[in-house]
């Protein structure tokens, strides 16, 4: 199929130019269908770093970003994301789906390769597909070489300006009451007194030795004697804990082997176990343990710094919201904890949720529907809204402080009354929460700053609802053909050595959606029933595929994985087939 125009408002890193399909003639184009708050698509941009750099004179990375939350779709927003995150290629915001509806994309992340004529030869969704995309690219390589256009680039970069913090996240008091801070945009923990420098942890280089640390949780004084340091870093992009001595400051690898975790044991020796992006961590005495917000794989972990082990604490890697036993709950992009007397707090960014844990392993919801809904609404938590939390702070009256990130405030949830109040806003993406004295300190990550406010301050706020613009799948009630579409990429055929190379879970929300299907199974496609008296819902599929070089004597293998949260309504008349393409070539 011939690609179709480009199209949304503003493009970023082009020096404020707008790029066409004819402006790319003649060189390799890749789309990247992004938004800045899935973790997932951050995982697909450091899977494109090697490849822009191998074929930096044939290939142009192009990020479409395709907002799921309001504040995605804000151009400020996109060019601080674009700066944050080191995206260096040039970015179109399609704030309203345009682009996004023209290539029938229908996850984040989306890969389109486009041939120097012009057209489409390969779509694959999800991350891990680097080494199919290295392979098509250098096909395309070969089988165009005599029209091929090297050099020159569309790429401008920002202008930067320096500043002591760069998009720092979490924060936390030390004993002699400075603040440790992840600078994260600095690649580094900084030790601050007020706004004074002590000492910085770290280069500030990418992997010098952190890389986009998070979270900060410091040890109590005799389990960091034991384990010979004081604090755990979250160092997210790197997939590992790193354990920081105060006094000597040195940092060391504790959990985490480097490598980004995709269908292996998550639990074990933990510098043997692969992580997937921890976002945030804290001690959490009822566990014994520093509890691991897994944001790469919805989950969380269990990591004991004296024995040093990791093991599964909650969740199954299914994104959604479901409550109940922690094993068999559904999480979404945790990013941030708090705790208070016999419960853990924390934020699930993508359903733009607060939910706690309790110490016999029950999972509950104190605000959030879905993975759709969001907003700003104050007043009972079943009518209350966020979008997209990233933080969280035990107050002292026993209320939880809320960063609610997309929303640039602060808010306030009292467990006692069940009410959500907003204490603070124009806050500059508000990521992190501290308690100090009598003062909440809010970690500004797009500000760049720390900044004091008063706990107290209460406004209410009656905003409205909003749900993510992704247009739904209207489907028809009753029997449906659902498929996955997965075909190995150029040299590989699929892994059946061990068993079945694919594996499939169907779940919905509500549950009752589905009539027949769900559950877990080998074969990509399946026959499902939608139930008759719903109008709407999610699907949520999960789809893994093992392949393997099909030309070598020892071949390397991998597995490719995605995630689907399909938001469908019913109707009659609707389609009675669904099919989601996990990698391959779309049909003419």
């Amino acid at each position: 199929m011939r690609a179709p125009e480009l199209a949304g408002r503003e493009w970023i890193n082009t020096g404020g130019e707008r790029l066409r399909l004819a402006d790319l003639r003649g060189k390799i184009t890749l789309l990247d269908f992004w938004t800045s708050g899935c973790i997932n698509c951050l995982h697909v941009l450091d899977e494109l770093r090697p490849l822009e750099a191998e074929f930096a004179d044939v290939l142009v990375t192009i990020g479409v970003h395709s907002p799921k939350f309001l504040h995605e779709g804000e151009a400020a927003a996109i060019e601080a994301a674009v700066r944050r995150y080191e995206v260096h290629h040039p970015v179109l915001n399609d704030p309203e789906l345009t682009t996004w509806s023209q290539y029938a994309v229908r996850a984040w992340p989306t890969l389109v390769v486009v041939d120097p004529e012009g057209y489409v030869v390969h779509v694959a969704a999800g991350e891990g597909h680097a080494e199919a995309l290295r392979r098509v690219i250098a096909e395309l390589v070969v089988k165009h070489e005599g029209t091929l256009r090297r050099g020159g680039s569309p790429y401008v970069p920002l202008d930067e300006a320096e500043s002591l913090l760069r998009f720092p996240s979490k924060a936390v008091s030390i004993a002699n009451g400075h603040l440790l801070v992840a600078d994260t945009g600095n690649h580094s923990i900084v030790e601050l007194d007020g706004d004074r420098l002590v000492r910085r942890f770290g280069t500030g280089k990418r992997g010098e030795p952190f890389t986009e640390p998070s979270g900060v949780a410091l040890l109590p004084p005799e389990v960091a004697e034991r384990a010979g340091y004081h604090a755990v870093v979250a160092d997210t992009a790197a997939h590992q804990l790193q354990g920081l001595n105060l006094d000597t400051g040195e940092v060391t690898v504790v959990a985490g082997t480097g490598e980004q975790w995709r269908d292996d044991d998550s639990g074990g020796d933990a510098r043997k176990v692969d992580l997937t992006s921890p976002w945030d961590v804290i001690w959490w005495e009822p566990a014994s343990a520093v509890i691991v917000a897994m944001a790469g794989n919805h989950t969380l972990s269990a990591f004991d710094p004296v024995e040093g082990t990791i093991r599964r604490f909650a969740g199954t890697t299914v994104e959604g919201l479901r409550d109940g036993e922690a094993s068999e709950a559904f999480f979404a992009q945790t990013s941030g904890f708090a705790v208070t007397p016999g419960k853990l707090w924390l934020a699930d960014a993508e359903t733009s949720a607060l939910r706690w844990i309790d110490e016999s392993s029950t999972v509950h919801t104190a605000v959030g529907v879905d993975l759709f809904s969001f907003g700003h609404r104050d007043g009972d938590a079943a009518e209350a809204l966020l979008q997209h939390p990233l933080g969280l702070a035990a107050l002292p009256d026993g209320s939880i402080a809320i960063a609610d990130t997309y929303n640039g405030a602060v808010r306030r949830y009292d467990p006692r009354t069940t009410q959500v109040s907003t204490v603070a806003t124009g806050l500059a993406e508000p990521s992190g929460l501290l308690v100090q004295g009598d003062e909440l300190l809010v970690v500004e990550s797009s500000g760049h700053r720390i900044t004091a406010i008063a706990a107290d301050g209460v406004e209410s706020v009656e905003g409205d609802a909003h749900a993510v613009r992704r247009p739904p799948s209207v489907l028809s009630p009753g029997e449906l053909e659902f498929s996955v579409v997965f075909t190995p990429p150029p040299g590989e055929k699929l892994d059946d050595r061990y068993g079945p190379s694919t594996r499939l879970e169907i779940s919905a929300s509500p549950p009752e959606l589905l009539a027949e299907g769900a559950g877990v199974g080998t074969d990509l496609v399946r026959r499902i029933r939608l139930a008759d008296g719903i109008t709407e819902g999610v699907l949520q599929v999960v789809a893994q595929a093992a392949s393997c070089d099909s030309a070598t004597e020892h071949p390397v293998c991998r597995v490719t994985r995605q995630d689907w949260g399909v938001p469908v309504r019913l109707e009659p008349g609707g389609e009675r087939a669904l099919e989601l393409m996990m990698a391959g070539t779309p049909a003419e």
